[in-house]
């Protein structure tokens, strides 16, 4: 068994997003986005299928140009190879869930080219 929380020991960053593999399983890895109010990731796509939940705060969501409002509690699944892009419209903790096949630091990369 693993405890981690997703709302401690918070390091928002005014300069770049923060990202942190807070637990990998058998199946998957959990990591925790930070975004700033205003901080944007760039548009990528992941190659396995991801969910996304927004534990704080809110972010536009874009999909294939279409822009999707979630908030605090809202989570959504997104297929693999899909272009989509993140806007904080509020300082925000994400929570996503990476399949075990797909690499941490590949979303480390998106927010460095962000």
């Amino acid at each position: 068994m693993q405890k981690v929380s997703f709302t401690e020991n918070l390091d928002f960053n005014d300069d770049k997003i923060v990202t942190k593999v807070l637990l990998e399983t058998s199946f998957s890895k959990e990591i925790r986005i930070l975004l700033k109010k205003g901080q944007l990731m760039k548009e990528h796509k992941a190659p396995f299928s991801i969910i996304i939940h927004i534990v704080e705060g809110s972010i536009d969501f874009g999909v294939e140009g279409k822009v999707h409002m979630l908030k605090q509690g809202d989570i959504i699944t997104l297929a693999a190879n899909v272009p989509h892009d993140l806007l904080a419209k509020s300082d925000s903790i994400v929570r996503l869930t990476l399949s075990k096949q797909d690499a941490a630091e590949r979303i480390e990369k998106v927010v460095a080219d962000s």
